[in-house]
């Protein structure tokens, strides 16, 4: 677990907490609204927008960094108002206290804090890493402690099944450029479906390049509040002609 003291809680701009890291001198979301970001980036670009395209029962889900739970909560959130079973695959190099989790509004600011989803957000941060955990009928969840640098696809496809979606929410390319790279990209883009996509709030060139360098067809989207883009890459057999500049 990550020392508490590395961490100082922050107050969004949309009254959402994050978390930000001394050592790495970054914030695990967006200042202007740590809500409304993963809202945006990861539920209504990548959840939404691939049920909107696709009629699936099952979704496998693969994050990387888990991070405050914030992105796998929303999901399992949004699958309580759907017909849809989740199975949700995270990696997370350096997994935060409990102490440090039970100090975040995410309930109270989503005017949702009843027993239930109070019990599923702690069941979800309480239960075993590295096995599969039923969290309810809708969400199972297998928590990886690990490096990303350290993962291969195999060690991937061992876990899950191959993946319809990406939640790409490593720290920052300036901060963390090695989980940025082409190598990186490469082994997630062998786990995928084809058709299955993978978000990320990082608008960067050379991210661009790098997930193009990796095989995907990229998509630069209108980003959350405070970022003007935002990056969707989805794998196609023929993606040659098909990236946009």
């Amino acid at each position: 677990m990550q020392n508490n003291n590395l961490h100082q809680i922050i107050t969004t701009s949309d009254g959402s907490h994050t978390l930000y890291h001394e050592i790495l001198n970054e914030t695990y979301h967006s200042k202007n609204g740590a809500l409304q970001e993963s809202l945006h980036v990861f539920i209504q670009n990548g959840l939404v927008n691939f049920l909107n395209k696709n009629s699936v029962e099952t979704i496998h889900i693969f994050e990387v960094g888990f991070g405050t739970g914030l992105n796998a909560f929303l999901t399992l959130k949004e699958t309580m108002n759907r017909n849809i079973k989740i199975k949700y695959t995270c990696l997370e190099a350096f997994p935060l206290s409990i102490e440090t989790i039970n100090q975040l509004n995410y309930l109270n600011y989503l005017n949702d804090e009843n027993d239930i989803l109070k019990n599923l957000f702690n069941k979800m941060h309480l239960c075993n890493w590295n096995d599969w955990v039923k969290i309810n009928d809708h969400f199972s969840i297998y928590k990886m402690e690990n490096k990303l640098e350290l993962i291969t696809s195999n060690i991937l496809l061992q876990i899950s099944n191959p993946f319809d979606l990406i939640y790409f929410d490593a720290f920052a390319p300036d901060k963390q450029p090695e989980l940025w790279t082409t190598s990186i990209f490469k082994t997630i883009f062998d786990t995928m479906k084809t058709g299955s996509i993978m978000v990320t709030y990082s608008a960067k060139g050379d991210v661009k390049r790098a997930l193009r360098e990796a095989g995907f067809i990229v998509k630069r989207l209108a980003g959350p509040i405070g970022k003007r883009h935002m990056l969707s890459a989805e794998k196609q057999v023929h993606f040659d002609k098909l990236n946009d500049q």
